[in-house]
């Protein structure tokens, strides 16, 4: 949405002055960096309301500065990979980015990408104000402890570190506990009904989710899978 600020980073002088200039154009507000350290520094202190994150960076690469960033808050992280390996999008994803774009890339999908994270932020927000009065701010189940408020997942007295999607999808599923729910609708719920990436996130997340915080991910007590439907959360 216009006036959002976000943050590009980019070692890229030509392409960071291509994408600063089309943001602006767009009406957003635009801080840049070029190097890892420098995209650190303007998270924490002029704090965006999403982050573009190349991955190939001097200094500090974009996969640690997605790692450092992610312990610290929870912008909406899109990392831009020249690469089309899996590898490299599988990565990102299990440091906390939301999302991933393979140069070269259209500006018109980036900006389609932009716009549904950003609205997806929003939504996560009302959400969490609608709910805060009603929702229990702790749920444990067994020795799984989910904590809204703060954003984290304990298995007895260890914390679980989880991506950001992978909470959002987790914290989805477990205050709707025993429904069964498929793909598309988790991805509308937890990415954004106008998500552009592929629908088979949600079993990649789900995957890593089990390995996480079930005893047995192979046989799994609480991510249950509803065969030709999709899945849910069991006490």
């Amino acid at each position: 949405m216009a006036g959002s600020k976000i943050l590009v980073v980019e070692d890229d002088r030509t392409l960071l002055d291509v994408l600063q200039y089309n943001l602006l154009k767009e009406g957003y507000r635009v801080v840049t960096a070029v190097d890892g350290l420098q995209a650190i520094e303007a998270a924490r202190s002029e704090p965006p309301d999403i982050i573009i994150l190349d991955i190939m960076l001097p200094e500090l690469d974009g996969f640690e500065v997605c790692r450092v960033l992610r312990k610290e808050m929870t912008t909406p992280i899109l990392m831009l990979t020249a690469k089309t390996g899996e590898i490299d999008k599988v990565v990102g994803l299990e440091l906390g980015a939301d999302d991933y774009l393979t140069k070269p890339f259209s500006l018109r999908e980036l900006l389609a990408r932009i716009r549904a994270m950003l609205r997806r932020a929003e939504m996560m927000k009302q959400e969490a104000s609608s709910t805060e009065d009603t929702m229990l701010p702790v749920v444990k189940i067994g020795n799984l402890e989910i904590d809204f408020a703060r954003h984290q997942v304990s298995r007895g007295k260890a914390v679980v570190a989880l991506s950001h999607k992978e909470f959002d999808l987790l914290a989805f599923l477990a205050r709707n506990r025993g429904q069964v729910f498929g793909r598309d609708h988790l991805m509308e719920k937890v990415w954004g009904y106008d998500y552009v990436g592929d629908i088979r996130t949600v079993d990649v997340h789900i995957r890593w989710l089990r390995q996480k915080i079930e005893d047995d991910p192979s046989h799994p007590v609480h991510l249950l899978t509803v065969r030709g439907v999709g899945y849910k959360f069991e006490e």
